[in-house]
């Protein structure tokens, strides 16, 4: 089933980040988000207005990965990096130290699978090349094989594991992993990431600053109606929100 098609794509086509106040990575973990870079304690108020200022109306949906119905009543924007242990942890868990049960699943089935929600995927890549090297990727993907993305986003998070650059995640592991996925040309995704690098990082720098003007500054982060949700949060804080939406 192609994603660009009326209706809904196979789950309908997916696409990390929060309010950084704590620099040291175990003194974040209890929140389950991963800063982007380090925030002074006299910018947090500022970071802080600019959350209370989200807003889904103006968010860039046209273009973007997506799972759900195309006309669905709820859009929840969700920035992530493919490096981020939190964004695995949001989405399929498998992170020991994040004992969270995985919220995406859970959305999945009671929102978007019933036509009443759509998760647009959009790109904050800041953990090393590996994280924008996934991002070319998750651009390829997106333009080749639509109703593939979602089994392929799965199978990205599945195997990370180191974060950074180190481990999975550059071309060569990426490429070798869209061999195991059916349905997948690996060797016409890669020509098509070197293809259209450029483009690709435009686009991901173009999600990177709108995400800063909704008070997002980590990962994973969502934004539903005209509230933002920092990080790996449990099911019933996205449950919540989408609820306030559709009444």
């Amino acid at each position: 089933m192609n994603g660009n098609i009326e209706g809904t794509n196979k789950f309908l086509i997916p696409g990390s980040v929060v309010l950084a106040g704590i620099l040291i990575a175990g003194a974040v973990m209890w929140n389950n988000i991963h800063p982007a870079a380090p925030v002074a304690q006299g910018q947090q108020a500022g970071q802080q207005a600019a959350a209370a200022a989200a807003d889904i109306s103006k968010v860039k949906i046209a273009g973007e990965p997506y799972i759900g119905a195309p006309n669905a009543p709820v859009v929840i924007a969700f920035w992530s990096d493919f490096q981020c242990p939190y964004c695995k942890a949001f989405e399929t868990g498998g992170i020991p130290q994040i004992t969270t049960p995985a919220a995406l699943p859970d959305i999945i089935k009671n929102y978007v699978a019933t036509g009443k929600a759509k998760v647009v995927f959009k790109d904050f890549a800041f953990l090393g090349q590996d994280s924008i090297t996934d991002g070319e990727y998750a651009r390829a993907m997106w333009k080749l094989y639509p109703d593939k993305y979602f089994d392929w986003r799965t199978a990205m998070y599945t195997a990370q594991d180191a974060e950074g650059d180190q481990g999975f995640g550059d071309a060569a592991s990426v490429d070798q992993l869209n061999t195991t996925i059916s349905g997948i040309d690996a060797a016409k995704v890669a020509a098509d990431v070197v293809a259209n690098k450029t483009a690709y990082d435009a686009a991901m720098n173009a999600d990177r600053a709108e995400a800063q003007t909704q008070g997002v500054s980590a990962t994973p982060s969502f934004v539903i109606g005209k509230r933002m949700i920092p990080g790996a949060q449990p099911y019933a804080a996205f449950q919540a929100a989408i609820d306030a939406v559709l009444k």
